[in-house]
């Protein structure tokens, strides 16, 4: 069985260099692992292919090193040739997570084919209209957000219009509801939001600077888990 088929994006970590405070990412996804973080994402606007596909490939071998590579979801957001190439070289990468401006999924769906995770940013603009109503054929989740404003990532939640949108438990609760595949929930998430996110019946959080920025990111992993699973209805 795929990992497709088993995938669990309950505890997301997200995680590029410019995330760290300068530390290395490996170690810092090695501690999000083994606290039993579920998925991770490299994403980076700053990093280079070729550096992309070396975080990539540190990412891989710190989740093999911990036995999980066949639970632990790997992603690469928006770059599909970092994927490409990834997988070239013999690295272990899951798939890919776009936003709705990035390559089309069915791009993604088809260079990647039918084993491999592809995960949306869901539309700010009429969020509700379109997770009702779009083709989830080709894609296995949703992303949405931001619960608050967040420096990590300074443009989500902008709408069409340029008004920045957050989601309120009562909105995420009604995300959940209405989508038929399962949705992860972010944007400058922390420890305190996990009880509420956790009642309102998405499939996972995502978080960034929660582990990325903390002083003992293990520890800091370890707390979201914990708090995530005893709330989860």
């Amino acid at each position: 069985m795929g990992i497709r088929n088993k995938l669990d994006i309950s505890a997301y970590f997200v995680v590029g260099p410019e995330n760290t405070k300068g530390r290395p990412v490996a170690p810092i996804i090695r501690d999000a692992v083994d606290a039993d973080f579920t998925c991770v994402q490299i994403r980076s606007k700053t990093a280079s292919a070729r550096q992309l596909i070396e975080l990539t490939r540190q990412a891989s071998e710190v989740i093999a090193k911990t036995g999980k590579s066949d639970i632990v979801t790997l992603l690469v957001n928006d770059r599909l040739d970092v994927v490409l190439a990834a997988k070239k070289q013999g690295i272990k990468v899951d798939g890919i997570h776009v936003g709705q401006t990035d390559i089309p999924v069915d791009v993604c769906r088809e260079y990647l084919g039918p084993d491999a995770v592809v995960g949306l940013s869901a539309r700010t603009h009429e969020l509700f209209e379109y997770i009702k109503n779009a083709d989830v054929s080709l894609i296995d989740y949703f992303g949405a957000g931001p619960v608050h404003e967040t420096k990590t990532k300074p443009d989500s939640g902008l709408d069409v219009d340029g008004k920045r949108i957050t989601r309120s438990i009562e909105e995420i609760t009604t995300l959940s509801r209405l989508s038929s595949i399962p949705v992860v929930v972010g944007g400058g998430v922390k420890l305190a939001d996990m009880p509420s996110l956790a009642r309102t019946g998405v499939a996972g959080f995502f978080v960034v600077s929660a582990i990325s920025e903390a002083d003992d990111p293990g520890h800091e992993a370890a707390n979201l888990v914990k708090t995530w699973n005893s709330h989860k209805r």
